[in-house]
């Protein structure tokens, strides 16, 4: 069974300036897949798609669908995204500062109104991140980055989304905490939600991920399973820094033209 399916998309901004140019990509019920990428590649863009947010942007699929448990959603209001079972951790987790841990959480379960489901969602969602157990009535902008990470990503799971999105969970954070945040996605996908996870942080992402495409100047250029990409060659070279280039990484580089193709 497909999850989320994005099937050949184009998206123009402006009327003008082509982004996607013919993107697919499938999420599986019950798995992670990686979208790896640099600055610039179109990441984020797909995500507009997605969720149903291009037209704030001044952008629109001009081609190609994207269906969520088989049902087309390409042209569905965000809301009915979300209630169709679509959540998202945007990058830069976007947490309500200003509230407390558990106001945060509770504005995730908006969409919800059954009271005996939001219980159930909280209680899970509490049982997994037990440090936010302990900090319920915190000012939420006094939490560290990971904790915060932690808190906005524990705020979609309380919509009981099927498929969740996480932009770039690991920006910003400590090595040690990288490895926490990548654990977590492991244990919400082993709960029983499927994952689209778009990162830079390529090493962090294949380890978690089944599957993963890497997504380059608005094409798809390459895609295997999690571990056979951490293996790959030209991943290692151009996403970890660990080939012939030397030890560069192009995870803080915005644009850059590959000596060679994918592949070849």
């Amino acid at each position: 069974m497909t999850a989320l399916g994005v099937s050949n998309v184009e998206v123009v901004y402006n009327e003008v300036v082509l982004v996607l140019r013919g993107v697919s990509l499938t999420v599986p019920e019950g798995q992670i897949v990686a979208l790896l990428g640099a600055n610039g590649a179109g990441k984020t863009t797909l995500l507009r798609a997605i969720t149903g947010l291009l037209d704030v942007h001044h952008g629109r699929v001009t081609k190609g669908s994207v269906s969520l448990s088989g049902a087309d959603i390409t042209r569905a209001d965000p809301a009915k995204r979300v209630k169709a079972g679509l959540a998202q951790v945007m990058e830069g987790r976007r947490i309500f500062a200003e509230l407390t841990v558990d106001e945060n959480l509770r504005t995730g379960a908006m969409s919800r109104r059954n009271r005996e489901a939001f219980d159930d969602n909280r209680a899970r969602v509490l049982e997994m991140f037990p440090l936010l157990a302990g900090r319920l009535r915190s000012t939420a902008g006094y939490l560290s980055g990971g904790e915060q990470q932690m808190l906005a990503i524990g705020r979609a799971l309380m919509a009981s989304p099927d498929v969740l999105l996480l932009d770039e969970p690991s920006l910003g954070l400590a090595p040690r905490i990288v490895d926490q945040i990548r654990d977590i996605i492991v244990q919400v996908n082993e709960s029983g939600t499927s994952v689209l996870l778009v990162e830079q942080n390529a090493n962090m992402a294949l380890q978690a991920a089944h599957h993963g495409y890497v997504l380059e100047h608005g094409r798809i250029v390459k895609d295997g399973p999690g571990q056979d990409l951490l293996a790959d060659k030209d991943i290692r070279e151009f996403y970890l820094g660990m080939g012939e280039s030397g030890r560069r990484s192009f995870r803080d580089v915005k644009t850059y033209r590959r000596r060679k193709s994918w592949g070849s």
